[in-house]
């Protein structure tokens, strides 16, 4: 009687543990709200070259022909960010946790191609904030006779700085807040040159057409950093694990979180779009390379919505955002590149030096790529935008592969989105290569 007594009460507490831990997941609207982080952080890292440049050039050269391509590139991206997150609230490990569980060789691939990434991508967001700091110093009167590579060898330089000294903290909150200030004023300046009409046509406009060959580097760039490169996943799933040492996050929470950031950073693209499509599409006027001049068009579109006292403080908002996104750039891609390889040499902690170590050498290979661009910001960025995209079917497969078996297995409509999202991409890819090599000349 005794022996099942027990057992009894055994199983009353064991059940009683379970609904516990059963409703301590119960998902509500206040679990949701407290849940944001980490999704809301890579909309932040996302924000940049892709959304201020390349998405605002696409509706200002095309109209909105190109609306289906940042649809798409969202829409077949979104498995593989969603796998990472999936993986990592599933097991609370981050992927490089699992690359390294798939085997050395998954790790030791993703290492080669992140140390890549963050050398071209560090040099790609610095020479744009670069480029809206000269433009800034001409719109206030001020002679900054120094060039493109050295003002970003400077901006690369005091963000090296911040982050060694361990000063950034604030410029860091300061930077989203911008973020949230950019999105606002670009939201509004569409908005209202809606209601204005847009900017008349000129008379002998001929709308060029994006489905040739010719338009092909443009519309992979475009796709490269839409909405984010794609590696960012590896650094979302370290702020996941992150977010919940500080405060349990259900998986239904976690999915929440990053749809938040992830769905508004698309929409916020079809929005810089639009913008470009409105005030300068067919227009007449040249869309200029990616660089001061381009800056000063880009200023000149929120001036035609907002009016012209808007100009500095739009071009301001924009540096500070930019500055933000090579703060996230240099620190977050080093953390992943020290995380990894402390997994491929199984120690059992890393350090402080060895991260500043990684953050030194990202900044001076960065300075090193853009002293080999020089002036050509234009150049520099689309080569970045195409390496990311040209890499993007080798870590969508890295992140496919943790979601394929066991309890982590991914099914339906999420996997087979994935499936032809991977095929999706790998086709442009394949196709731009064969381009290039002359394949279809």
């Amino acid at each position: 009687m005794r022996g099942g007594f027990i057992m009894q009460e055994s199983l009353t507490i064991e059940k009683t543990m379970e609904e516990a831990e059963e409703n301590s997941q119960v998902s509500s609207w206040h679990s949701k709200l407290r849940a944001l982080g980490p999704g809301i952080l890579m909309a932040s890292a996302a924000v940049g070259g892709s959304h201020i440049v390349a998405s605002t050039q696409a509706g200002a050269i095309y109209g909105w022909q190109l609306a289906i391509i940042i649809i798409l590139a969202n829409l077949c991206k979104y498995p593989f960010f969603r796998f990472g997150v999936h993986y990592t609230l599933s097991t609370n490990e981050s992927l490089l946790q699992g690359y390294q569980r798939k085997g050395n060789l998954y790790l030791g691939v993703f290492f080669i191609l992140n140390v890549f990434a963050a050398m071209v991508n560090t040099a790609a967001v610095s020479i744009i904030c670069a480029a809206i700091l000269k433009f800034i110093f001409m719109a206030v009167g001020v002679n900054f006779a120094v060039s493109i590579p050295m003002a970003s060898t400077m901006v690369i330089a005091i963000t090296w700085g911040m982050l060694i000294l361990g000063q950034y903290r604030f410029l860091d909150g300061l930077s989203k807040g911008i973020m949230i200030a950019l999105t606002v004023s670009t939201v509004s300046a569409v908005i209202i040159a809606a209601f204005k009409g847009g900017m008349p046509m000129a008379p002998d406009f001929v709308a060029p057409n994006p489905w040739t060959l010719t338009s092909l580097g443009f519309i992979v760039a475009l796709m490269g950093w839409m909405p984010a490169p794609i590696e960012i996943s590896a650094l979302n799933s370290m702020w996941v694990v992150a977010k919940r040492r500080l405060n349990p996050v259900s998986f239904k929470d976690g999915i929440f979180d990053f749809n938040v950031g992830y769905i508004g950073t698309a929409i916020l693209a079809l929005v810089f779009m639009a913008l470009g499509a409105l005030v300068q599409y067919g227009s007449g006027e040249k869309v200029e390379a990616a660089g001061v001049a381009y800056i000063g068009q880009l200023i000149k579109m929120y001036a035609f919505a907002i009016g012209s006292w808007s100009k500095l403080l739009i071009a301001l908002i924009a540096f500070l955002c930019m500055f933000g996104t090579t703060l996230t750039v240099i620190d977050g891609y080093s953390r992943a590149n020290d995380e990894a390889l402390r997994l491929l040499l199984k120690k059992d902690h890393s350090s402080t030096r060895n991260l500043n170590i990684w953050m030194t050498v990202t900044a001076l290979i960065g300075i090193v790529i853009i002293s080999g661009f020089m002036s050509d910001v234009a150049t520099m960025l689309y080569f970045a935008m195409i390496c990311s995209f040209v890499s993007t079917p080798f870590f969508a497969l890295l992140n496919f592969s943790l979601v394929r078996t066991g309890a982590n297995k991914v099914k339906g409509g999420l996997f087979w989105l994935g499936v032809f999202g991977f095929l999706y991409l790998a086709g442009f890819t394949i196709l731009f290569i064969a381009y290039e090599a002359g394949l279809l000349r």
